[in-house]
C-alpha cells in the first residue's frame, strides 16, 4: 500500500516533448521512459524530484511541480540503480571529454543542444 504525500516531481509537458529522449539517462531512478514517442513519468514513486533531467530537455518539456504524488520509494530506486550499473556508460565533458566517473558533470545547454559539462569547463562556459 503506498501512501501520498506533497513532494516535488517531474513534470513533463506533451505538446513541447518531442521524444528526444535525452531525459531517460540523466533519471537514474528510471522513472522516465519514452512511450508512444514520449517522455512519461512511468513510476511516481521513482521520481526524487532531484530534476536532473530538467537540464538537457532541448525544448522545456520538463518542469518540477510540488503535488500528492506516491512517497519516495528508496527500496525500488536502489534495485533499479543497481541493475542498471551493470550496462553503465558513463557520460562526458563536450569540452574536455573527461568522464562523469573522473569529475562531476552538469547537464547544459549551449549552441542549441543539450550536452554535458565537468565542473572545471562550467566556468569558462559561463564566462566565456
Amino acid at each position: 500500500m503506498s501512501t501520498t504525500t506533497t513532494r516535488q516531481i517531474v513534470k513533463i509537458d506533451e505538446e513541447l516533448c518531442t521524444g528526444c529522449g535525452l531525459c531517460v539517462s540523466p533519471c537514474a531512478e528510471g522513472a522516465i521512459q519514452i512511450i508512444d514517442g514520449k517522455a512519461k513519468v512511468i513510476r511516481e514513486e521513482l521520481c526524487d524530484g532531484a530534476g536532473f533531467c530538467l537540464g538537457v530537455c532541448p525544448t522545456g518539456a520538463l518542469t518540477i511541480e510540488e503535488r500528492e504524488a506516491p512517497a519516495f520509494d528508496h527500496e525500488a530506486a536502489e534495485k533499479i540503480i543497481a541493475a542498471k550499473l551493470k550496462t553503465y556508460i558513463p557520460q562526458v565533458c563536450h569540452v574536455c571529454g573527461v568522464d562523469e566517473d573522473n569529475a562531476p558533470l552538469l547537464p547544459v545547454r549551449t549552441k542549441g543542444s543539450s550536452t554535458w559539462v565537468c565542473t572545471r569547463c562550467l566556468p569558462a562556459l559561463i564566462h566565456g
